[in-house]
């Protein structure tokens, strides 16, 4: 039941002209592209009626949206509009637009029929409607979980992964602090978490009809904002999990190589290579640093912020982050492309989630889940060294 004029004239309007996804005191974004009304605007109109609702979080909380049903699918992570085309081609028709944020099913990969020489990447993602450029979408799963319901026995909290494409989340303690949400709150638009993206969860409420809510307090690099969100969107991270991989080998002999030429990061025990993937450094302008490093701090999750929006980035959750430049240059997890191979970040190594898991287990110093955090005060003796370099190999 939503209280107040606001949210009736709002449940009104959204059963005449729409479908409802689901409300968690912020709209879920929809996609519109038939209808007069833009899809900022309806946020932002949606937006008013949302002021009257409980603050209890229980009552602010509905059942996560119904996702498509498919093993793999994929998120519009471009924050923006973008178009499913007939063919693998950019060239090709437009079948539709389809909004930021929306879920489609990830059939399979293809490569571009016709060399696209403006793209340095040619691959395309084929979904029962047609075919998507492949980083516009983040290839994610729906997995929801039976929720915790009480903090486990002697910790004060937990680290949790979002194992579903996206949950939207409130803020219990306004008004709102970081860059980022005071941006997205001031715009009506949609607060959220999104799949691979890992958080510090210390408080767990059940409501009446057995719907869990867990608390967010980010551990590391919080602006002091706490959100509420739907349980079973989370799965909590166990030890066995974070395991170091290969602790017998001798630190020394462990060494990571990041090529910003080719885009690509290796690992290496003495001379062999032990992993490889593609990653994305810094683009024109705030390119990655060169040069010879030790790894001096580990976080498993971290708010990064620097700047503003406009001429900066705020982005919370951001997983498995290896820090090597004193500067806070680090090799992490990414969620929001998936243009791995190509320069596009603001210097530091974007991964894919799985990718930056692995280098993150592998490399020294070890980082247990309690507390989530190393800071390795003799960086130059026992940890992993990291060179960063231009060269074709």
């Amino acid at each position: 039941m939503y209280e107040g004029v606001g949210g009736f004239f709002l449940i009104n309007f959204l059963t005449t002209r729409l479908t409802i996804g689901r409300f968690t005191g912020i709209l879920v974004r929809m996609n519109l592209p038939e209808d007069n009304l833009s899809r900022r605007d309806f946020l932002k109109l949606a937006g008013l009626g949302l002021g009257t609702l409980a603050l209890n979080p229980i009552r602010r909380l509905l059942p996560l949206p119904d996702f498509p049903a498919s093993e793999r699918l994929g998120r519009n992570c471009t924050g923006g509009k973008i178009d499913i085309k007939t063919r693998p081609d950019s060239n090709s028709p437009a079948v539709k637009s389809i909004y930021e944020d929306s879920v489609l099913p990830w059939l399979r990969e293809r490569t571009a029929e016709n060399l696209d020489r403006n793209r340095l990447i040619q691959s395309w993602v084929e979904t029962p409607e047609g075919f998507v450029y492949a980083p516009y979408l983040q290839l994610v799963r729906n997995q929801p979980n039976q929720p915790l319901t009480a903090t486990p026995e002697g910790k004060t909290g937990f680290w949790a992964e979002v194992t579903v494409p996206y949950v939207d989340i409130y803020l219990d303690n306004p008004p709102p602090r970081s860059p980022n949400l005071r941006h997205l709150l001031g715009s009506s638009l949609p607060v959220r978490l999104y799949y691979s993206q890992v958080m510090w969860i210390d408080q767990i409420k059940i409501g009446d009809s057995g719907q869990v809510a867990y608390r967010i307090n980010e551990r590391y690099g919080s602006y002091g904002d706490i959100f509420w969100a739907e349980a079973a969107a989370f799965r909590p991270l166990t030890e066995a999990e974070i395991a170091p991989i290969a602790p017998e080998i001798d630190p020394v002999e462990k060494s990571i190589v990041v090529n910003t030429t080719n885009q690509s990061l290796s690992c290496f025990e003495g001379n062999r290579e032990v992993y490889f993937c593609r990653v994305s450094t810094g683009r024109s302008g705030l390119e990655t640093q060169l040069g010879d490093f030790s790894i001096w701090r580990k976080t498993i999750s971290v708010r990064m912020a620097v700047g503003t929006i406009e001429a900066g980035y705020d982005t919370p959750g951001v997983s498995w982050t290896t820090y090597f430049v004193s500067t806070g240059v680090a090799i992490h997890a990414t969620f929001w492309h998936n243009e791995y191979g190509f320069a596009r970040s603001h210097g530091c190594v974007n991964c894919k989630p799985e990718d930056a898991k692995w280098i993150f287990r592998w490399t020294m110093p070890v980082v247990s889940l309690e507390p989530g955090d190393v800071v390795w005060s003799n960086w130059r003796s026992g940890s992993t060294r990291v060179k960063v370099e231009q060269r074709y190999w």
